[in-house]
C-alpha cells in the first residue's frame, strides 16, 4: 500500500513541472490534478473519471498508471456500483417485455385493417363495380443526392445496457454524452478524436471509421479514438 496523492505530488516536484504545464499536457483541469494529489476523489465527477485521470496523470509523470488504478480500486472501490448496474439490468428487462407486447398489438391491428380492406375490395368486384383508373403521368426523373458521410464513431447497445461517457479529444475534454445506452440505443459522433469510458463493453458494438472495434474482456473499459484509429485498455 502506498500514498497515491503524495507519490503523484512528489513525482511532479522531482520533475519540476508546474500544475499548469501538467494541465496542458494531460488535458485534465488543474483542480482535478490537485484533487488527485490531495486524494480528494470526491471532487471528481465520478469514479470512472478518477480511474481515467489517475492513469493518465501517473503515466505522464513517468509512473505506472495501472499500479495507481489498482491501488485506488483496493482502497476506495466498493460493490455498490455493481449492485446499481444489476438493478438497472432488471428494469431494462421489464421495459423490453413491454416493448415486445406493444409490437404484437400493433401487428394485430395492422392485420385487422388489411383484412377489412381485402373484404371490401372483393365485395366491390363481385357487384360489378369498375374502379376508375387515374390518368397516367410520367414519373419525374429521380433526384440524385449525395449520401451523407457515415459518422466516424458509432456506439450501439446490442446485448444489454451499458454506462457510456464520451469526451471530445481527451479525458478532460468536453463531455459529448454521459448516460446509459439501453439495448437497441445508438449514439453516433462526427469528428476524429474522442475519449470513451464504458461500463459493460461486452454489450456494445463500437465502430471507428466503419470498422468494428475489438472489445477486450474486462470492464470498465477506456477507448481512445484518434484520426489514425483507436486504442483500448482497462479503466
Amino acid at each position: 500500500m502506498f500514498e497515491i496523492g503524495n507519490s503523484l505530488r512528489d513525482a511532479r516536484a522531482r520533475r519540476q513541472i508546474p500544475v499548469g504545464q501538467a494541465e496542458q499536457a494531460t488535458k485534465i483541469r488543474g483542480k482535478y490534478l490537485r484533487a488527485l494529489e490531495d486524494e480528494r476523489f470526491d471532487l471528481l465527477p465520478s469514479e470512472t473519471y478518477v480511474k481515467g485521470f489517475l492513469r493518465t496523470y501517473a503515466d505522464y509523470l513517468g509512473l505506472d498508471g495501472q499500479l495507481y488504478v489498482d491501488e485506488y480500486n483496493s482502497r476506495f472501490v466498493t460493490d455498490d456500483e455493481w449492485g446499481r448496474r444489476r438493478s438497472r439490468g432488471a428494469g431494462g428487462g421489464r421495459s423490453e417485455h413491454r416493448a415486445q407486447t406493444n409490437v404484437v398489438l400493433i401487428a394485430l391491428g395492422a392485420i385487422a385493417v388489411l383484412t377489412v380492406v381485402v373484404i371490401s375490395a372483393w365485395k366491390a368486384a363481385d357487384n360489378g363495380d369498375v374502379a376508375t383508373q387515374p390518368p397516367k403521368r410520367h414519373a419525374a426523373p429521380p433526384v440524385h443526392r449525395a449520401a451523407a458521410p457515415a459518422p466516424y464513431l458509432e456506439i450501439t447497445a446490442v446485448k444489454g445496457p451499458s454506462k457510456v461517457i464520451v469526451n471530445r479529444t481527451g479525458a478532460g475534454g468536453k463531455i459529448l454524452f454521459e448516460g446509459t445506452l439501453e439495448r437497441g440505443d445508438t449514439q453516433a459522433f462526427n469528428g476524429k478524436s474522442f475519449w470513451l469510458n464504458v461500463g459493460a463493453p461486452e454489450n456494445l458494438v463500437i465502430t471507428v471509421a466503419g470498422r468494428r472495434v475489438h472489445v477486450a474482456g474486462f470492464r470498465p473499459w477506456v477507448l481512445t479514438v484518434t484520426p489514425n484509429g483507436w486504442q483500448g485498455h482497462a479503466a
